[in-house]
């Protein structure tokens, strides 16, 4: 039987029919369906873990213990996790481990547009990339059988357009794979520098071994159309790019990023004219065939920013010129936040008091575009927090700077930080934006919000108990839509010489059911102080300000900053 699927449902689906007992993600966009999808079906366990560094030690606890596993998270994610990625690339496995890494060309959602191949090879850890739906599910199966073949964790690298592309899947009954037994062995898992050298020979000798392999996968495969003429190499999203755009072309899809088959695609320049290697992002593929003697052109026609298509790769060829109907100028439409947002009134605040804002990644991070245009920073999960802490040090306690962070992010990696902050006397102020979700990811469960990914009540991480266990005494915790709150707050919290936490609590406006009064408006002034808050829901009209009722949220933030009180709750 066939089915429709997302191919981050196609995947979760390959792990299923693979056997695989565990698996531990943190939800990051493009990978954050794999988890949802597996945590549906029977007999399975899933997680949300609080940081990708975590999923892949569980993930890793689980395969060493017998069980096949999985871990998934986005590129950036990857680098949180590389710390046991690495060293487990030198324990080995025992069952089946299957990495699932989404990159993200084009930054469609990202702070940056980084490259996984290379995580493959550092880390002498194989990589299969597939290029559709049906492939990502049977590349799944097979990275486990590679996995368990060779003692090593395998990666299976996706990019943005083929997680969220759709294709018909087959469905196949699930293989159990009953508990493998654990051996103790310290040798091979207990990674004191005496074994890991050892254990580096080993690496090195299983890098060989798969280097050759690879060569005789049917997935790295020569598809010949026309001999002696153009040859293009390629994989994942660009082999199908390529197919469409060039129908033509002899073609070598490489199903194995890392290794490549260096072999098999020397034996496919020789029967062709012109060897191009058409990839996104860095030249990884290129720099290999270069390096192993093998002629070919790539980051000549394509730059190293942004997403291919078929459109692009046509016209590199000098085909289909013109053929295309240009798409119809539509006025961009920037992301903002949602009406009723409950971030909006502390950026607000922020913005008012003319504080420098080290924020981090999540929706609040829109707090940096006009008109709040309050974030000053932004760079990693938890980075607002030792930024601020630096800020501070700096210029010796005198830097007006607050940082800001949700409460998942805070649990991911701002924990750390704020410890920091308070073992080495910072006097930073840290605002902790709980809107009780993950929500720039789909609003996914973590462990402050009392429920599982299965969505079944699990304890609560309380955010204030848990600042206080870290030294905190300065504590405040308000109403993010009480904007007398926030600023009474803000203005002690950062007149403090210690350091000082707000938790400013409000559920994201997209889970909050509960419907309230839209306000109005009565004699506006047409000061637009109303609409320095970014909210869509407040619109300019012929007679001064507009309240779209089928937008607004009644927050009544607006009704608060209004100088004349010409918004009124209804």
């Amino acid at each position: 039987m066939k089915d429709l699927m997302l191919t981050n449902k196609a995947i979760a689906r390959g792990a299923y029919e693979a056997g695989v007992a565990v698996l531990s993600a943190y939800p990051g966009t493009p990978s954050t369906e794999i988890a949802e999808n597996f945590a549906k079906l029977d007999g399975v366990y899933a997680e949300w873990a609080p940081n990708d560094k975590v999923a892949v030690e569980v993930a890793l606890g689980a395969a060493v213990a017998g069980a096949r596993s999985m871990a998934c998270m986005k590129h950036v994610g990857l680098n949180v996790a590389a710390d046991p990625l690495f060293t487990a690339a030198y324990t080995g496995v025992n069952a089946g481990f299957v990495l699932v890494v989404a990159d993200d060309p084009g930054m469609h959602s990202s702070q940056n547009e980084q490259d996984s191949r290379y995580y493959a090879k550092s880390a002498h850890v194989p990589m299969l990339e597939p290029a559709n739906a049906a492939e990502a599910k049977e590349f799944v199966k097979l990275a486990y059988e590679l996995s368990e073949q060779f003692d090593v964790p395998v990666f299976l690298r996706e990019t943005t357009r083929v997680a969220h592309s759709h294709g018909l899947v087959e469905l196949e009954e699930r293989i159990e794979k009953p508990l493998k037994n654990y051996v103790k062995d310290a040798s091979k898992y207990v990674m004191m520098p005496a074994n890991a050298i050892r254990r580096h020979v080993t690496v090195e000798a299983r890098d060989n071994a798969l280097q050759e392999y690879v060569n005789t996968m049917p997935i790295n495969r020569a598809e010949y159309t026309n001999e002696n003429e153009l040859g293009i190499v390629c994989s994942g999203a660009v082999y199908e790019y390529v197919k469409e755009a060039l129908p033509n072309a002899n073609v070598f899809k490489i199903g194995t990023i890392h290794p490549i088959p260096v072999s098999a695609i020397c034996e496919f320049s020789k029967h062709v004219k012109e060897l191009y290697v058409v990839e996104e992002l860095e030249p990884f593929v290129e720099d290999t065939l270069k390096a192993n003697g093998i002629a070919c052109k790539g980051k000549e026609l394509f730059g190293l920013q942004g997403e291919l298509s078929v459109r692009k790769i046509a016209e590199k060829f000098g085909v289909m010129a013109g053929a295309v109907v240009e798409p119809e100028k539509v006025p961009a439409r920037p992301p903002v936040m949602c009406a009723g947002c409950p971030h909006r009134g502390v950026f607000y605040v922020l913005n008012k008091l003319k504080l420098t804002v080290n924020g981090d990644i999540g929706c609040y991070t829109l707090g940096a575009v006009p008109p709040l245009s309050s974030v000053d920073t932004c760079v990693c999960m938890g980075a607002s927090v030792g930024m601020a802490h630096g800020f501070k040090k700096a210029t010796k306690g005198e830097s007006r700077n607050v940082a800001v962070i949700g409460d998942s992010t805070f649990l991911h990696s701002g924990v750390t930080g704020l410890i920091n902050a308070v073992y080495n006397r910072s006097g930073i102020t840290l605002i902790i934006l709980d809107n009780s979700t993950t929500g720039m990811t789909g609003h996914q469960q973590h462990p402050a919000t009392g429920k599982d990914l299965q969505g079944n009540p699990a304890p609560v991480v309380l955010l204030d108990e848990l600042c206080k266990a870290c030294g905190v005494k300065d504590l405040h915790i308000v109403d993010a839509y009480d904007v007398k709150a926030v600023e009474k707050a803000v203005k002690e919290a950062t007149a403090s010489e210690e350091v000082s936490v707000i938790i400013a609590q409000r559920a994201c406006a997209l889970l909050d059911k509960t419907k309230q009064p839209v306000v109005t408006v009565e004699n506006c002034k047409n000061c637009g102080v109303c609409m320095r808050l970014g909210c869509p829901a407040i619109r300019k009209g012929a007679n001064g300000i507009e309240i779209d009722p089928l937008q607004c949220r009644g927050c009544n933030v607006c009704v608060q900053v209004c100088p004349f009180g010409s918004i009124k709750k209804a």
